[in-house]
């Protein structure tokens, strides 16, 4: 039904949503027909009304106005628009009302709430299929009181003559008669945010993007083109972000006090962030879907937000969409994914050729020879050898897995339906890949029949003698391990002949690094051991809290990972309990720190700094990239530690996390079950034991390496092959191999590091993402402009509470300090992308640790237990999201970061660089071995494998952050 006013014989309409069809389709205008679906279909619109076409045509005909506008727009009008215009509107605002229309108006604003409304325009053609009028017609915001609304209906109907609309009807051959002008009168919403999303790329025809423009406050700013709107572009099959422009977005408007609109500056910290959340992206992709598939056809949308409810105000057809050009098509060759997950632990940002080079060779030998040891051998050896070089690709400068050559690798021991999916979860790859394309993915090509069989169970006994006795084997290579590294590590090689020194770090490369293939088998233990007990928990605990897995798991007795932690703790004791000292080096720059105690005559704590450096002096930040100096060479990085550590930040948290599930276990767990469970978690905590031991060979192996190609680059400098000794990281490793092979050309060197040190610069300017697939050769046929190499830091959504995977129970509160460097840590909570090991000793400084990446088996989550830090890891935009200098409290047992304040103004950048370092965001792990760490969803990776079920898991920092102030002394409790 409709709402009618004067005699029955001749009612004007005013037109609601429980309107019927037919008289909505004759009397209520393009946008009224709209709004009516929208509403009848059971989108969120506001309230509304709608003055019919009818009380148009008896204003015109009861004021003469009929003859006024035929006589106006007679043959010829087109000559003098502007004029004939004016003359329209000038007649439309003074026309008298009669009282049947008047009462029309009165009954509409009540209708729609009687408030502070919106009066829009909405014109008999307007909307249509084949002409919107977008933006031909007038719509007023915030008017308030009867007055002002009959003023504004007046406005709109003229608004139908303006000489744009007249013009706009020319051009497209339509008569200069409007055919009627309705007008819609809609509750106004106070928006948060407003704006318009197509559900088609408008600029390029593309359907399979939605386009997403927004501001603060009412949409007014976006339409009229004064305000700098937000921009982002989403996948329209999954609504993922595409890509984003942040807007300056300097004004905002809402409804004023009076009629129309009121602008105020915004803050300049909304202005910097992206005004919708991940949350308000989510929804606008849902309602767009919807709204798209309800019309048959691409719709422009406005949209607003307040207290979190998501209105429609209007939806058209988008008429002006170019030609369709369609997705790009893919190009043909070899799929792969590159993925940084975990690799990312050791590696951040871009890295050096030589870094990647020696890390690529070294996957590669270590990879052959665990194959060898698991009894491959002749044909299915050289095909293990056509991939194993490939392990790791380096991409604008940052280093990724090759992922489907780690599922290869996965299966040369047996249980490959469970390993691979253990494999997924532990590193925390963002989705897993299909049963069909995994089981295409072999080593060698497998044999068939009795063969096949048989070359399947050989290394399946194989691998089950090592799996039972790798802590016999891990002995035994510890032992030779030390025994060969003494005799590589004490050798003065910038003393020796460069061919000399090159010769030895061939030999290096044979009896420290290929030898370490069999050990791979302590990885694949502890994929299996920590994964089955996941199992374990999940389904004879289902209750146990999510962090028991990790504290069950946690190697007993003392870690050496942590030994680093520890004994810098007790080298700022002895700095704290001599007055002099503490004097000395907190006036005294960390670059002469060692010198002036020296001067000063302190040469008993100086003894213990260099027990310190000779034990600990490879164990630092980025100690696997061999461009970063590490402690030996550069001993102010101790002293920056060691700075940091001489704040007494109150007694350790430090707890027997393994005595804390003891006890859980004693409480929930009895009989033949418990057995069970204790021999699988001896097993587990037994392998991570010994793996955090073999980090630290694989930190000396990598260290000695350091040192050897060090001395090759000064080397290379004093024959005149490269400018500069530090050069030397431009270069390939093969290269470094051709100079004193004789297969390269001296002079050639300095045209290959000029040429990379352009391109490494602009590969620094670059956001890479962490996992992304090409097609044939990656760096061609548009793979990477798919994959979202852009430039620009990313754009904070505004999200209060983020979650992670818990790590290490406890919760604490203090300023967060957002960084990727260990340093100035003061107390504050910790926020970074990722760690490596050498973080290890700046640790005792953070009241709690939140890593972007990671999981919680990886180096720095194992030690941070071991110290009782509140620990929470996997936490998807931490480092985007969290502004250094922001009040945070983290719950380690739950997994939550919350933000309780900002910083209010901008001494803000004192905590975090307004330039995000993407660099900090990616990297690789150049290991011995692969990381077999597994992520807070192993249980549901070892479900999964059992179930059949698969369960995808997600996985910038800032500069230097300011230490916090003394109100901001963080507050921690610890608690199982």
């Amino acid at each position: 039904m409709s709402l009618t006013t004067g005699s029955a014989q001749r009612s004007l309409h005013v037109l609601t949503p429980s309107s019927d069809t037919s008289l909505v389709a004759r009397h209520a205008g393009g946008k009224g027909r709209n709004l009516h679906t929208l509403t009848a279909s059971g989108f969120p619109v506001p309230t509304w009304s709608i003055l019919g076409l009818d009380v148009f045509r008896e204003f015109c005909r009861d004021s003469g106005l009929d003859e006024q506008l035929a006589r106006l727009l007679a043959d010829g009008w087109e000559t003098e628009a502007e004029q004939v215009a004016e003359e329209i509107a000038r007649l439309i605002e003074t026309a008298p009302l009669g009282a049947r229309v008047a009462d029309a108006i009165a009954l509409a604003h009540r209708e729609a709430g009687g408030g502070t409304v919106a009066v829009r325009s909405s014109g008999a053609e307007e909307d249509g299929e084949r002409h919107s009028f977008a933006g031909q017609f007038d719509s007023f915001l915030g008017v308030r009181g009867l007055d002002a609304v009959t003023d504004r209906v007046r406005r709109c109907w003229a608004s139908a003559f303006s000489a744009r609309s007249l013009l706009y009807r020319a051009q497209r051959g339509l008569p200069p008669g409007t055919g009627g002008v309705a007008v819609v009168v809609q509750r106004m919403v106070a928006a948060e945010r407003s704006g318009v999303l197509f559900t088609a790329d408008p600029t390029t025809g593309r359907t399979d993007r939605h386009v997403v423009s927004a501001v603060f406050g009412l949409g007014e700013g976006l339409v009229s083109g004064a305000v700098d709107a937000d921009t982002v572009v989403l996948d329209a099959a999954t609504g993922q972000t595409l890509s984003t422009i942040v807007g300056d977005k300097q004004e905002r408007y809402d409804a004023g006090s009076a009629s129309g609109c009121e602008v105020s500056p915004v803050a300049d910290e909304d202005r910097a962030a992206l005004s919708l959340t991940d949350d308000d992206l989510a929804r606008l992709h849902e309602a767009g879907v919807r709204i798209t598939e309800h019309y048959g056809a691409p719709q422009d949308i406005e949209w607003a937000i307040a207290d979190g409810t998501l209105w429609i105000l209007q939806s058209r057809p988008v008429t002006a969409l170019a030609p369709a050009a369609g997705p790009e098509p893919e190009p043909e060759g070899e799929l792969r994914i590159w993925d940084n997950s975990n690799i990312i632990e050791s590696f951040s940002g871009v890295v050096s050729p030589l870094t990647y080079t020696f890390a690529a060779d070294t996957y590669a030998k270590v990879y052959e020879s665990y194959a060898r040891a698991l009894g491959v051998r002749g044909e299915q050896l050289r095909e293990v050898r056509e991939w194993t070089p490939h392990l790791v690709g380096h991409i604008h400068g940052r280093v990724y897995y090759n992922l489907f050559h780690w599922y290869r690798m996965v299966r040369l021991a047996p249980l490959y339906p469970l390993n691979r999916r253990v494999l997924e979860k532990s590193l925390g790859v963002a989705e897993s890949i299909s049963d069909e394309l995994a089981d295409t993915l072999h080593p060698f090509t497998p044999r068939p029949g009795l063969r096949g069989r048989l070359s399947r169970l050989r290394r399946t006994l194989v691998f089950a003698r090592r799996f039972f006795t790798i802590g016999k084997s891990v002995e035994t290579f510890h032992r030779d391990f030390y025994r060969a590294y003494a005799v590589f590590n004490n050798v003065d090689y910038d003393a020796l002949p460069g061919d000399e020194t090159y010769r030895r770090f061939r030999k290096l490369q044979r009896e420290l690094i290929e030898k370490w293939g069999p050990m791979q088998a302590l990885d694949a233990t502890i994929l299996l051991s920590v994964g089955l007990l996941a199992l374990l928990t999940r389904r004879w605990l289902p209750d146990a809290p999510e962090w028991f897995t990790w504290a069950a798991a946690a190697p007993g007795g003392a870690v050496e990972s942590a030994e680093p932690a520890w004994a810098l703790r007790e080298l700022a004791g002895r700095a704290r309990a001599d007055a002099q000292i503490l004097d000395l080096l907190e006036r005294t720059t960390d670059d002469a720190a060692y010198q002036a105690l020296s001067d000063a005559g302190h040469t008993g704590f100086l003894a213990a700094v260099d027990a310190y450096i000779a034990d600990y002096g490879y164990r630092s930040p980025d100690e696997l990239k061999l461009e970063v100096p590490d402690l030996y060479e550069n001993p102010a990085g101790l002293f920056t530690l060691l700075r940091d550590a001489l704040p007494e930040t109150g007694e350790t948290n430090a707890q027997d996390r393994g005595g804390e599930a003891d006890a859980y276990l004693d409480a929930h767990l009895r009989g033949p079950r418990r057995f069970v469970y204790e021999r699988v978690r001896a097993k587990a905590r037994a392998a991570l034991t010994d793996r955090e031991r073999l980090r630290f060979c694989r930190t000396r192996a990598f260290g000695a390496a350091k040192r050897m190609l060090r001395a090759l680059g000064r080397d290379l400098a004093r024959a005149g092959a490269l400018d500069a000794w530090d050069d030397v990281f431009l270069l390939r490793l093969d290269e470094i191999k051709g100079a004193y092979e004789g297969m390269i050309v001296h002079t050639e060197l300095r045209d290959l590091v000029a040429v990379r040190r352009r391109q490494q610069a602009a590969d620094r300017e670059l956001h890479a993402p962490s996992r992304f697939t090409t097609r044939g050769a990656p760096y061609w046929s548009g793979n990477l402009e798919r994959a979202g190499w852009t430039s620009g830091p990313a754009a904070r959504s505004g999200a209060r509470e983020l979650r992670g995977t818990p790590c290490c129970p406890g919760v604490a509160e203090g300023p967060a300090v957002v960084t990727d460097t260990p340093r100035d840590i003061g107390g504050g909570i910790l926020i970074t992308y990722r760690t490596d090991p050498g973080w290890v000793a700046a640790l005792p400084s953070a009241a709690a640790l939140v890593i972007e990446r990671g999981s919680p088996l990886t180096h720095v989550a194992v030690v941070a237990r071991e110290l009782g830090i509140p620990t929470v890891v996997q936490v998807k935009g931490a480092t985007t999201e969290i502004r250094g200098g922001s009040r945070l409290r983290v719950d380690g047992a739950a997994g939550t970061v919350t933000v309780l304040a900002v910083p209010l103004d901008d001494d803000a950048t004192a905590y975090d660089d307004a330039t995000v370092d993407d660099d900090a965001k990616t990297g690789a792990e150049a290991t011995t071995g692969a990381e077999a760490t597994t992520g807070a969803d192993a249980a549901a990776g070892a479900d999964a494998a059992a179930t059949g079920d698969t369960e995808p898991t997600e996985g910038a920092a800032a500069a230097d952050d300011a230490p916090p102030t003394a109100e901001d002394t963080p507050r921690t409790e610890t608690h199982p």
